[in-house]
């Protein structure tokens, strides 16, 4: 899941993005408000990590202007003051929650994972298909009650399947969900993510299947 974090302080943003790395998400990572507003213009988000103190453009701006657009992606405000007006101008605004600096990276990555399950509509803790079961809160998946070994991409590509409920998605758009802006994006690298994984599921009874014109589909094997 690829997560926008906009800091501008580096060493705060390193270690927010090594935080959230290690937690298993894709982050990228804008440094003034200005170039968050861009990239929220084009890009798919699972969630933003909002400063509210950043350079050419307020952190608040660029949430007025975010939700102006009717963009639902959870928002995590966080800010050095802390104010209790700040904090309600920010909730009226369109913020998911709040985090007054400083805070315990365990504490921001819990929030982190709360907010993402709310906006895939309260997803449950563990989601299944057949025998496949993903647990959300360590994003890992187990087989026939048994850990599912993966490679950081595999993990990516397959948690995007099965939080897609029985809908299919194309190869284009599951890159955009797993590569970073400051990776190479290969869709075609997909194809060699999906082979791998089909191998890893052959003798169980969920599979990825490709439907013509639509793309991948996580389902259970017929009878």
């Amino acid at each position: 899941m690829r997560v926008l974090l906009v800091e501008d302080n580096p060493i705060l943003a390193r270690s927010l993005t090594d935080a959230l790395t290690s937690a298993r998400l894709t982050v990228d990572c804008m440094h003034d408000g200005e170039a968050a507003d861009h990239v929220l213009h084009t890009q798919d988000y699972a969630l933003v990590i909002l400063d509210l103190g950043l350079p050419k453009l307020p952190g608040l701006e660029v949430l007025r202007r975010l939700r102006a657009r009717r963009n639902p992606v959870p928002v995590l405000v966080l800010s050095a003051h802390g104010s209790v007006e700040e904090r309600v101008r920010g909730l009226d605004l369109g913020a998911d929650d709040y985090l007054s600096k400083p805070f315990e990276l365990t504490e921001l990555e819990a929030r982190a994972r709360a907010l993402i399950r709310r906006s895939h509509g309260h997803e449950p803790l563990r989601v299944q298909c057949g025998p496949l079961m993903y647990d959300s809160i360590d994003r890992s998946f187990s087989l026939d009650g048994a850990p599912l070994p993966l490679t950081p991409r595999e993990r990516a590509v397959l948690e995007v399947l099965i939080l897609r409920n029985g809908r299919a998605i194309n190869k284009e758009t599951l890159s955009e969900k797993i590569y970073g802006l400051d990776e190479s994006v290969n869709a075609d690298a997909i194809e060699i993510y999906v082979h791998r994984l089909r191998k890893k599921l052959e003798h169980s009874a969920v599979a990825i299947v490709t439907l013509r014109g639509l793309g991948y589909l996580l389902e259970t094997k017929r009878q």
